[in-house]
């Protein structure tokens, strides 16, 4: 990849932005996090800390990556200094340990998408992600098919790799929320989960967790302060704004997140009563996605169609993020001579 490449159009570097920030946490963590802290009332902190968090965060990186023209570790050591560059070093470690869970996560998707397809979750729901899970060649095979996938659009360059894969996957995904959230909201019932969703209990914001959960489900989703952003502001045109287009990825993230609820929280109050929804809801990550998604899919009208739908969002999601991932750890390994 060729050092002075650059993004063929603003969009091109949003759709990638886009790619990166909307990842799993918006479709399994967002509705879940949300219904566990008040609903409505999550939406408040939430929205407060992409602006006092996310953005600066974001705008940051874009600037500081356009203006180095370095990874994480080489842009810290050219803006302040080589002694500090164990600050980007930091920064590298983290989100690489975090790129070693999120391949196996987007195996996971690429998994269940395929076994969507094809109906071939037999028995339980629970008890096939179980054994799954617990297989050994199974999650390895996904893990390594991601892993490739993931190589192989990064060895083809920013405008025929991240650019071209990012305008095909982010689209696709926000068509495929937006055909789960009209399935989601047309169910009998599903007002219960809007109301839940949109109508405020502002006693919740007494909670310091609602404001601790809101904080981190804004840091994780946006990928602010991950420096992956800031990978991809190396490939920034010079004269890119970095204020507006920081702002059009946080946003559009969030968006993705409300469509992430609006598809998932409707369909499990419309489905259950209030007290089992959020018990779905508090199942953790894995329960809500791989066990508890397939068995409301199943008794709902179509569900057949929109399950793997539904996967095949969620292996776009994970997928467009650890395209970012990888660029992010291939970056630094360029500026050091590696590759």
């Amino acid at each position: 990849m060729a050092n002075r490449e650059t993004f063929s159009s603003r969009w091109g570097l949003i759709l990638a932005g886009l790619g990166l920030a909307v990842g799993t946490g918006n479709l399994w963590r967002f509705p879940r996090i949300a219904a566990q802290n008040g609903g409505a009332a999550f939406l408040i902190p939430w929205v407060i800390f992409l602006f006092m968090w996310s953005l600066p965060l974001m705008i940051a990186e874009f600037g500081i990556g356009r203006g180095t023209r370095r990874g994480v570790i080489g842009s810290f050591a050219k803006l302040i200094g080589p002694r500090y560059a164990w600050m980007g070093g930091f920064i590298a470690v983290t989100t690489i340990m975090v790129l070693f869970y999120y391949t196996v996560v987007t195996g996971w998707a690429l998994k269940y998408f395929i076994v969507a397809v094809t109906g071939g979750i037999e028995g339980s729901p629970d008890a096939y992600w179980t054994a799954y899970s617990h297989s050994i060649w199974q999650p390895v095979f996904f893990h390594l098919i991601s892993v490739g996938i993931g190589a192989f659009i990064i060895q083809r360059g920013v405008v025929h790799g991240i650019e071209r894969a990012n305008r095909v996957l982010i689209p696709v995904l926000f068509s495929l929320l937006i055909v789960a959230v009209i399935r989601s909201v047309t169910l009998p019932g599903a007002d219960r989960g809007l109301e839940f969703l949109f109508n405020p209990d502002l006693s919740a914001l007494k909670s310091h967790k609602t404001w601790l959960e809101a904080l981190t489900q804004s840091a994780w989703s946006t990928g602010a302060g991950w420096g992956m952003l800031l990978t991809y502001a190396t490939y920034m045109r010079r004269n890119d704004d970095v204020v507006l287009n920081a702002s059009t990825i946080g946003l559009g993230d969030n968006s993705a997140s409300l469509l992430a609820g609006m598809a998932i929280v409707p369909t499990t109050f419309a489905l259950l009563s209030n007290e089992d929804a959020l018990a779905v809801m508090a199942s953790g990550n894995e329960g809500l996605t791989f066990i508890w998604i397939p068995q409301l899919f199943a008794l709902v009208p179509g569900g057949q169609v929109f399950l793997p739908l539904f996967f095949l969002a969620l292996f776009c999601a994970a997928l467009s993020t650890l395209i970012a991932m990888i660029e992010f750890a291939t970056r630094i390994l360029m500026d050091g001579g590696c590759v």
